[in-house]
């Protein structure tokens, strides 16, 4: 189980604990005499409730129902400090180069609904050209000897450790 997906259910089991301590002392006590929808609705809307704002407090790259990690799996690496970096928008990322972890699209403009340019095969060296649009950044690479520019999802540009 990798780091993300750990801390996701951590985070929800957590919210699981916080729901059934504050059921306890909030709610009648003949609620939980037997196992019913009410009770049922209440342990996983708290656990969700809890367990999301546990993520989004920690910020946690993983979603509560994990449908965004289920969708690509193109992660790439990072310095250390360049994840807040990129996301922030800070110009120090421009020109540091970062090596793609796993297959990386590059696309021809921001969007999961553009055209994909080219794969990025794992090893590969990356760098950010300084453009981006919203959580969208323009990188370029050299492939066969030819420079290629497209634009990735700045929710797969990761740090060596993540």
């Amino acid at each position: 189980m990798d780091a993300i997906t750990l801390h996701a259910v951590a985070a929800f089991v957590a919210g699981l604990i916080i729901t059934l301590v504050l059921a306890a002392y909030l709610t009648p006590r003949g609620w939980w005499k037997r196992p019913n929808a009410r009770a049922l609705f209440i342990m996983v809307a708290g656990a969700w409730g809890f367990g999301s704002m546990i993520l989004y407090a920690t910020h946690a790259p993983a979603t509560a129902a994990g449908s965004a990690r289920a969708a690509p799996t193109h992660t790439a690496a990072l310095p250390s400090h360049a994840d807040d970096a990129v996301r922030a928008g800070d110009s120090r990322t421009v020109g540091q180069p970062f090596r793609v972890h796993r297959d990386l699209n590059l696309r021809a403009a921001p969007g999961v609904q553009s055209t994909r340019v080219i794969v990025v095969p794992a090893g590969a060296i990356v760098t950010p050209t300084g453009q981006h649009d919203g959580d969208w950044w323009q990188v370029s690479t050299v492939l066969d000897g030819r420079t290629q520019t497209g634009w990735a999802s700045s929710l797969w540009l990761r740090r060596s450790g993540e």
